[in-house]
Formats: C-alpha cells, sequence, structure tokens
C-alpha cells in the first residue's frame, strides 16, 4: 500500500526508492546505519505550533536539532513548541516520527535548513513507521516545490533542543 508522499511522488514522477526497515529504528543512528547513510542524510520532518491552528513544518539533518532563538525570530513569534503527537496526525495526516514533507496540506509553510541539501542523497519519512523514502537533493527539491530556506540548525547538545 503507498503513502500519500509516495502517490505524491508517483504523480509527479519523481524517482525515489523505498527502504523497509525489519522494524521501526529506536533513532537516528540506527536508521541512518540500516540505510547504509551518515546520520546527516536522515532528515527530520518537525512539525510546530505557532499559534492556536497555525502550524509550520522545519526539515533539519539528522543530528541537529533546531536553534528555538532562530525559529522564533524567523517566524515572528515568541511563542513557538513542538506539536502535539495529536495534532500532527491531524495536521499532516502522517504518523508522529514518520512525517514527510510530501504530499502536505498545501496551506502549511515548509522551512528547510540548508543542511538538508548538503549530501547527494536523503532518506525521510513516508508517513508510514518503518518504511523511509530515499531520493536525491535535487528530486527532493523538485518534489518540495515552495520552501523557506533558513538556517536554524544547533548542534547536538547545543542550545535549541527540539526533543
Amino acid at each position: 500500500m503507498l503513502t500519500a508522499a509516495e502517490e505524491f511522488l508517483q504523480t509527479r514522477q519523481i524517482p525515489y526508492r523505498v527502504f523497509i526497515h525489519s522494524q521501526p529504528p529506536q533513532d537516528l543512528a540506527q536508521a541512518a546505519a540500516e540505510r547504509g547513510q551518515q546520520i546527516t542524510q536522515v532528515i527530520r520532518t518537525l512539525l510546530f505550533r505557532m499559534a492556536k491552528n497555525e502550524f509550520v513544518v522545519v526539515l533539519i539533518p539528522g543530528g541537529y536539532h533546531v536553534h528555538w532563538p532562530t525559529l522564533r525570530h524567523y517566524l515572528g513569534h515568541r511563542r513557538v513548541t513542538l506539536a502535539s503527537d495529536e495534532e500532527v496526525l491531524r495536521i499532516t495526516g502522517y504518523a508522529p516520527g514518520s512525517v514527510s514533507p510530501l504530499g502536505l496540506p498545501s496551506h502549511l509553510r515548509i522551512l528547510v535548513d540548508p543542511g538538508v541539501f548538503a549530501p547527494e542523497e536523503v532518506s525521510l519519512g513516508s508517513g508510514l513507521p518503518g518504511k523511509a523514502l530515499i531520493l536525491r537533493r535535487d528530486d527532493l527539491i523538485a518534489a518540495l516545490g515552495k520552501f523557506e530556506l533558513v538556517d536554524l540548525k544547533a548542534i547536538e547538545g547545543g542550545k535549541g533542543f527540539d526533543e
């Protein structure tokens, strides 16, 4: 069964590969190792709430966290929080932990950290736990369409944790 992200890619004839884990990975390091990738090739798709019914999606490379002050400043909101699991499912239609930036409702803004585009190949959520989509950088850029490029990362262990 295809996820909405796979249908999105197929409809647009954007090439991708599917990777299925034997069990959903426990962390990004495990996901990267099983996929034969570096941790920075595993792209995290996070949903943030800015106001009661106002959300934004952020893509950030694995091994990094969103730098909260930069995100708040860029969005012009003093209060920004991670969306709850219920909100993630309701807003994106995807299971928490497997959110894909593809096939999302068109009203959602997508912010992408430039580090996402550093590797030639990346993997990201498919919308289904344990199933990842692997794309070439240029194909991901084409698939995303409209997005905002913003340096949002803080190094792991630095200020700005998102978990």
